[in-house]
């Protein structure tokens, strides 16, 4: 039976033990519904709104917290056991699913300018570049984000964890296809920055132990996945975003500068594992010629200088960068969006006082989603909406991610992988994105199933007008092919 409930939320007071407060907290277990209609590529496409929550349930049957979720579905679809279910992620770890939900693939668009800077009035419009015209959408928000929040006083290590968090998110799925009868669906999960992290260990999660198998996977500003990248690896790894950023700054040479961005980063890509990275592995060992040599090259693709580089004996750190780049005009650069630049309260310092990037997406995103779920979607609620939620001490023990996804992979023919990335991402740049990729599938057994999109923007590169439309392009064809693919057997 459709799991509609259209109950109202109640609240429920409860008292702090820790802190002799009174918390808020939401029913379990409850839905409003509304119906609405967007265009995408002229075409209407009616849908209809469920927001609500659902219960996580220990092994004893208890329930221990509530997920606060929004599902939509098309509703001129007349064959919906076949229609393709995506499952949406933000990441965090402690950020709500909001992001994505009202910036990228749902059909609401958080109000900003064409470079993602915040406007007003604060708000929401629709979002022509939605996915909802190919794929059912659901909004997660994991415990202690968004609405959802812990239930009495259930053990909080249950869920803060690596491995943790993809046990309970991996049931709360089962149970949610069960109830909306979507076990026939083609499912895919798309998760954001430690999103990624936790759809990684889902799709192997679900096979293995939900016997849920997926048809495709989005990592949107991908982390490391536990594929081990330390040492002169990971020093080196950064220089090709460095040189994005210094490009759009305009502080490259003449000879870059007058380069396409994508021509510029080929050649700092092949430089860094050609040439930086064995100059790296041999630290001291190196002669001051080759260390000269190697510093000045550097210098020339970061757009800093050559003494900069030698100080930092090549190993560049990336909170010196976001600095360094711009001091001579008194600014800073963004860690998330290196196009955005700030202004600190003094300008010596090895690094800045505060990333303007996110600031500038808290601005715009907290007043419209609160604005969203509580006047358009009715979800009436007096609880405070957490984007970032407290969910530390986070355990990070035994983060095998990247291998499980490639086992699932392995294990499942049908399984494709998209890796998104905006090239001005500093929090999780984009060649160390392209380096977790490649080294997923050492054998090369894969490839012809993994795909890597990059995108003139930052870690939410889809805020960028522009790269809105092709990202969720990308997406869309993901979908498209990967269910085109399906109608052969699952065999190699």
């Amino acid at each position: 039976m459709r799991y509609l409930l259209t109950t109202i939320v109640s609240f429920l007071l409860v008292n702090s033990v820790a802190g002799q407060m009174e918390v808020q907290s939401l029913a379990p277990d409850t839905s409003v519904v509304t119906t609405h209609e967007v265009r995408v590529a002229g075409q209407r496409v009616p849908y209809r709104a469920t927001a609500g929550t659902q219960p996580v349930w220990d092994e004893d049957g208890i329930i221990v917290a509530h997920l606060f979720f929004v599902y939509y579905e098309r509703t001129d679809v007349e064959d919906q056991a076949n229609r393709p279910l995506v499952f949406s992620f933000n990441g965090g770890p402690g950020s709500a699913s909001v992001w994505m939900h009202i910036g990228y693939t749902g059909p609401k668009l958080v109000n900003i300018d064409d470079e993602g800077f915040p406007i007003q009035p604060y708000g929401v419009s629709d979002n022509p570049n939605t996915i909802l015209d190919v794929a059912d959408i659901v909004y997660i928000d994991p415990v202690n984000t968004g609405f959802s929040r812990i239930v009495g006083d259930a053990d909080r290590e249950q869920f803060f964890g690596v491995n943790e968090d993809i046990e309970y998110l991996a049931r709360w799925i089962d149970t949610f296809v069960s109830r909306n009868s979507r076990w026939t669906s083609p499912k895919f999960l798309i998760g954001e920055s430690y999103g990624t992290t936790r759809v990684s260990g889902l799709a192997a999660r679900l096979q293995n132990s939900h016997w849920m198998f997926l048809n495709g996977v989005v990592l949107v500003s991908p982390t490391g996945l536990g594929v081990d990248r330390d040492g002169p690896v990971a020093a080196a790894l950064t220089l090709p975003y460095y040189a994005a950023t210094a490009w759009f700054h305009d502080a490259l040479d003449a000879g870059l500068q007058a380069r396409d961005l994508e021509d510029v980063l080929s050649e700092v890509e092949e430089f860094t594992v050609d040439n930086l990275i064995p100059v790296l592995a041999r630290g001291g060992s190196v002669s001051d010629g080759v260390r000269e040599e190697a510093a000045s090259a550097v210098a020339r693709y970061s757009g800093l200088s050559v003494d900069a580089v030698l100080d930092h004996s090549l190993r560049v750190p990336t909170s010196f960068f976001w600095k360094e780049l711009l001091r001579d005009d008194g600014l800073t650069v963004g860690r998330l969006d290196s196009r955005y630049r700030g202004s600190d309260r003094i300008n010596a310092g090895s690094r800045y006082d505060r990333d303007p990037a996110l600031t500038a997406w808290n601005h715009s995103f907290t007043p419209a989603i609160n604005h969203y779920l509580r006047d358009v979607l009715n979800f009436n609620t007096e609880l405070q909406y957490w984007i970032f939620g407290p969910v530390h001490p986070w355990n990070r023990d035994g983060d095998s991610t990247g291998d499980d996804l490639q086992g699932a992979m392995s294990a499942n023919p049908y399984l494709h992988l998209l890796v998104q990335s905006g090239y001005y991402d500093g929090a999780t740049d984009y060649f160390s994105a392209k380096y977790t990729m490649w080294n997923m599938d050492p054998a090369g057994r894969l490839q012809n199933r993994m795909r890597f999109e990059g995108y003139r923007s930052g870690h939410m590169m889809y805020l960028r007008t522009e790269d809105l439309g092709s990202s969720n392009d990308h997406i869309r064809q993901l979908i498209l092919d990967s269910v085109k693919a399906s109608e052969n057997a699952a065999r190699y």
